[in-house]
């Protein structure tokens, strides 16, 4: 194994940690926490499989899933403020 391929393997146990905390979450802003969480950890295994594969186009799906993951936590934490700011 590869020093990529244990780093993948690391980054899925958080990502089945944060499945949990959607699951379990007691209150919205946990739920919110680990999706955004959820969502950073994808972008992290598509950085390695990027990087394991040697593929450049994998760094362009992840700029766009940072840009997408960025403004939906934006506007979740806007909405659970309830537009407060």
């Amino acid at each position: 194994m590869t020093p990529l391929d244990i780093a993948i393997v690391c980054i899925a146990a958080v990502l089945l940690a944060s499945v949990y905390r959607i699951v379990a979450g007691p209150t919205a802003a946990d739920r919110a926490v680990a999706a955004d969480l959820l969502t950073f950890s994808v972008v992290g295994i598509l950085v390695l499989i990027g990087a394991r594969w040697e593929r450049l186009g994998t760094f362009d799906l992840v700029l766009i899933a940072t840009l997408v993951s960025f403004l939906a936590a934006v506007s979740l934490a806007r909405g659970l403020m309830g537009g407060r700011r």
